[in-house]
């Protein structure tokens, strides 16, 4: 199975290395000189790393096919990726790859779907592209996202008035009846 473990961030410093995002629960683990990570990139398959060090609370790599800040400026947004067969039975946690694409409900009306989890180290986010193109932000905490059904192909939302027009459109009408 192929999964994500990080996304190349902006360039740090002039000889080439780089910010990620990480998107791993054992950074210490992954990121050591040697490691090899498939790429999603137009024109690099793989990225070797030569380097890691953390810098405050943000991880710097150095690649050996990274040498200065031009090419490291290139890869900015570049996925890594790892080839693994090992996934711990957490129930609790999901990858990015196995939310995105789902719908995104309330109740039973689809207000959009998900194309993205930020992880962030606070809480982590959802992100659901509406019907009219919007992203919208979704805090991935179980109070607002009750329900997560892969194979039923869609994640139940239980979000605050005003978040999406469904919510606006319902809050309107409570509203008018309550001045009635």
């Amino acid at each position: 199975m192929r999964l994500q473990v990080a996304r190349i961030g902006k360039p740090h410093g002039i000889r080439g290395e780089v910010t990620v995002q990480v998107l791993t629960d054992t950074p210490q683990d992954r990121f050591v000189p040697g490691a090899v990570f498939e790429v999603e990139h137009p024109g690099v398959k793989a990225l070797t790393v030569e380097g890691a060090r953390w810098n405050k609370e943000i991880l710097l790599l150095a690649f050996e096919e990274i040498l200065d800040r031009n090419v490291a400026e290139t890869m900015r947004g570049a996925k890594l990726f790892i080839e693994t067969e090992e996934l711990d039975d957490d129930e609790e946690g999901w990858y990015e790859h196995e939310l995105v694409d789902l719908e995104a409900r309330i109740a039973d009306k689809v207000v959009g779907k998900v194309t993205a989890l930020r992880t962030n180290t606070a809480q982590d986010l959802l992100v659901i592209e509406g019907h009219d193109g919007e992203e919208i932000f979704i805090p991935f905490v179980e109070d607002i996202v009750p329900e997560v059904n892969i194979e039923g192909g869609y994640i139940l939302l239980t979000p605050p008035a005003g978040l999406f027009e469904v919510n606006r459109e319902e809050s309107a009408a409570d509203d008018a009846g309550k001045e009635a």
